[in-house]
């Protein structure tokens, strides 16, 4: 088709005998969107809840109980005698 137009053809466009006219294709909608900011408040509500709770802490302790124990002739000097613990003399 080039060839045809550098060998001599007219095109339509530069033809003395043809009128210009313009065709109209429906509107096409374009969107342009602006967004602005709007201040929203958004309340977080929080409840705190304090629980209380009974733990056991051991708290150890000791209770003493002391026995005199005699055995043998407990009259004699030669005898052994004990407060609470064994084989300790007097």
């Amino acid at each position: 088709m080039y060839d045809n137009l550098r060998k001599g053809m007219i095109r339509m466009s530069d033809c003395p005998q043809c009128n210009s006219k313009a065709i109209f294709d429906p509107p096409q909608t374009v969107y342009e969107d602006y967004y602005h900011p709007q201040h929203v408040d958004v309340v977080h509500q929080v409840e705190v809840i304090r629980r209380h709770h009974c733990v056991p802490v051991y708290h150890h302790s000791t209770s003493v109980s002391v026995k005199d124990v005699f055995y043998g002739d407990f009259a004699g000097e030669t005898s052994a005698r004990t407060l609470g613990l064994r084989g300790k003399h007097r």
